[in-house]
């Protein structure tokens, strides 16, 4: 973006007859005073005066406007530190007589002044940046899913997922343009990128709406891409869940989403987790967890019970004496693989099954059993 400003060339306060020092009301009413005077009303087939007419109203329109004035005075401030070209010579490059340039990119930033470039940032509503006339562009990322069993998840799993993806086009090479031919020179901006517009008191460059900031047009577009030098494509993902992934978490896959523009870098593909429960464990957060059925006189008595892994290979735990139903035991490293080769661990949560039936011998156990027991409910006076 390049940015000129003839009316830095032109002292406003000394058109006006004032300091620079002068107060908003001090600059209205010399301006009224010098309007009065010049007008052309007041001084008919006057070329002279007309022009001072104009002259003192193109001052008032900058520093009787108090936006205006801050920036021009900012701007007159930077001249005379010796950033720019003052009144007469372009340290910059830019025109030496009659004009101030400063060489920003299409973004709105400062890439060659130095530390003075945030004082032109802050003037100007820029950043400081090297330009860039053929702006890349980051490919757009994708998103796919993929169906885990739970043991999958648990101890990870190497898939691959299927997405369409835009890449660059084989016919073109990327270009856009039909084999044989060349994209043109924009003649909306001379192949700069840039197309010029008003910002306020600055004329200003903009990205080339035309040809988008690339400088040329395709005028004989690709038959493949229609010259947009992409196409979509399938494209199968190879995708490497590691141990622990939970449902609904992300897998980032880098530099396998769609094309990046002008030499930009691929975007990535994230895989979403969709992890299918099991039958006999759940999951909590690391570990695993199961319940585990035990008889009554288990609970009461104690016993050593096996219980089943998701390794495959079961290990005996011990139900200690009294063991009210609901009491969870933990068994240490048999539940989800953690960072560093370390486990979870495998939770499980007793419960005392009662049958729904008994036969006459059990019955006959049982009244045995409650004619000794004594009342778990004697402490509630009832």
């Amino acid at each position: 973006m390049a940015v000129q400003s003839d009316w830095l060339q032109k002292d406003y306060y000394e058109v006006l007859g004032v300091p620079e020092t002068s107060s908003d009301e001090e600059i209205s009413r010399a301006y009224r005073r010098l309007a009065r005077q010049f007008h052309p009303d007041v001084n008919p087939n006057n070329k002279e005066a007309e022009e001072r007419f104009k002259d003192i109203s193109a001052a008032y329109d900058v520093v009787g406007d108090p936006a205006k004035r801050k920036e021009y005075d900012e701007a007159r401030r930077l001249m005379r530190a010796g950033v720019g070209p003052g009144f007469g010579g372009s340290p910059f490059g830019g025109p030496g007589q009659g004009g101030f340039t400063i060489r920003v990119d299409e973004a709105g930033d400062f890439g060659d002044l130095g530390g003075l470039g945030d004082l032109f940032g802050d003037l100007l509503g820029g950043r400081r940046r090297r330009p860039d006339r053929r702006p890349s562009g980051r490919g757009a990322d994708l998103e796919a899913e993929v169906g885990l069993s739970f043991d999958e998840a648990v101890f990870g799993v190497t898939t691959e997922v299927e997405v369409i993806a835009e890449d660059s086009c084989p016919t073109c090479g990327g270009n856009g343009a039909r084999p044989g031919t060349q994209p043109t020179t924009c003649s909306a901006c001379g192949g700069s990128g840039l197309a010029g517009q008003r910002q306020g008191m600055f004329a200003v460059s903009r990205t080339c709406p035309v040809c988008g900031g690339r400088g040329t047009v395709i005028t004989d577009p690709c038959g493949d891409c229609g010259g947009g030098g992409r196409v979509r494509r399938p494209r199968r993902v190879r995708v490497r869940i590691p141990p622990g992934v939970d449902n609904g978490q992300l897998i980032r896959v880098p530099g396998r989403g769609h094309a990046g523009r002008n030499g930009g870098p691929p975007g990535d593909v994230y895989v979403v987790v969709r992890v299918a429960s099991h039958p006999t464990f759940g999951r909590a957060g690391r570990n695993l967890t199961l319940t585990l059925p035990i008889t009554y006189p288990e609970a009461v008595l104690g016993a050593e019970v096996k219980v089943p892994t998701l390794d495959g290979s079961p290990v005996t735990i011990r139900i200690p004496p009294g063991t009210p139903s609901g009491k969870t035991l933990r068994v240490r490293g048999h539940g989800v693989p953690t960072t560093g080769g370390r486990r979870g661990d495998l939770l499980v949560t007793v419960e005392v099954a009662v049958p729904p039936r008994v036969s006459g011998k059990e019955r006959k156990a049982v009244e045995s059993l409650a004619k000794v027991t004594p009342s778990p409910r004697a402490h509630l006076g009832v």
